[in-house]
């Protein structure tokens, strides 16, 4: 397992890790009602734009740097190695899994505000409907019965299918594009690996 540290930065704890630089995330697949949920305080925070901290440590050339979740998106931000001597490919790589990650961020953070309005929205029209404030004589916040929030999850997946649909397909073909990169990129280093020693070897004069 890839070994782990945590240290303390301006934007708060930060670990980091030492692997590969062709490490592939796992896909992050819609499913019913498990879209990425924030916490309530999505409420405060709708207004705000999708936006990664400012204050992200600089890229290393030995590990990749991940940050905590993300409030808004639940997404941790990664910075990615710039390995020594990078090639023309192997920038290509790291700047397609760079925008693929803030691609990831932006998409989440606007589906998870507009996921945390409705059902707020959807909440308070149902106990106006019954004739109930959205808090109790003693201040409780009311809510809903399973059943009844079964209405709202259907009705925004119903709503949003066509917008996961395009989410999937582009993630896909993002997954895609990386994996042919890190493929092409590994050839190429083994290709230099196995050329530089075939050079060394005829190099070495033969001992008499």
């Amino acid at each position: 397992m890839a070994s782990r540290t945590t240290t303390a930065a301006a934007a708060g704890r930060l670990t980091w890790r030492i692997l590969s630089p062709f490490t592939l995330h796992a896909s992050r697949s819609v499913s019913a009602v498990n879209t990425r949920q924030c916490s309530s305080k999505l409420a405060t925070q709708q207004d705000k734009k999708p936006k990664r901290s400012a204050l992200r440590p600089a890229p290393s050339t030995t590990h990749d740097w991940i940050g905590p979740p993300n409030t808004l998106s639940n997404l941790r931000p990664i910075v990615y190695r710039v390995a020594e001597n990078e090639s023309e490919l192997e920038k290509r790589l790291r700047h397609l899994r760079q925008e693929t990650e803030d691609w990831n961020h932006e998409f989440w953070t606007k589906q998870n505000i507009s996921f945390s309005k409705e059902k707020e929205a959807f909440i308070i029209s149902q106990l106006k409907a019954k004739g109930l404030t959205l808090r109790d004589e003693e201040g409780r916040r009311r809510s809903l019965n399973s059943e009844e929030m079964a209405v709202f999850y259907k009705s925004f997946l119903d709503t949003n299918r066509i917008r996961h649909a395009n989410y999937n397909k582009e993630w896909y073909r993002r997954n895609f594009t990386i994996t042919l990169l890190m493929a092409q990129v590994t050839l190429k280093n083994m290709w230099r690996t196995v050329t530089e020693k075939h050079s060394k070897t005829n190099s070495t004069p033969d001992k008499k």
